[in-house]
């Protein structure tokens, strides 16, 4: 069992930054593929960036490439999601996901575990 919690979001004008953090409880952190999701209103949910058990393998939706790094720190339980440049249209609630395998996947549903979620709002 995983239990996520995310923090770091906020209200930021556009171009800004922000840092996401996702802690995870238990000692198998390092054993799970890790992913940030995002969900506006009256959207589906959407992958945004994931990374492998070591971090070697990264993924980024073509929304936030570039802008966007994710990243994992397995000594600390947590991961990262950097959010710089910053848009619009990246306003959404933003989910930290674990896959309770080594290899990344694209898809809500391949994922087990969930935080509860945190607001991103950006400002025009």
């Amino acid at each position: 069992q995983v239990q996520l919690v995310e923090s770091g979001g906020g209200l930021v004008q556009a171009g800004g930054s922000l840092r996401l953090s996702c802690a995870a409880s238990g000692r198998t952190f390092s054993s799970y593929a890790m992913a940030w999701f995002r969900q506006a209103p009256g959207k589906e949910r959407e992958l945004v960036a994931a990374i492998s058990w070591n971090g070697g393998n990264t993924y980024y939706a073509d929304s936030v490439k570039g802008r966007f790094t994710i990243s994992r720190d397995n000594a600390k339980n947590v991961q990262y999601l950097q959010m710089n440049s910053l848009k619009p249209e990246d306003t959404a609630v933003y989910y930290c996901a674990a896959k309770g395998s080594r290899r990344p996947a694209y898809y809500a549903l391949d994922y087990d575990y969930w935080g509860q979620g945190t607001q991103v709002t950006v400002s025009s």
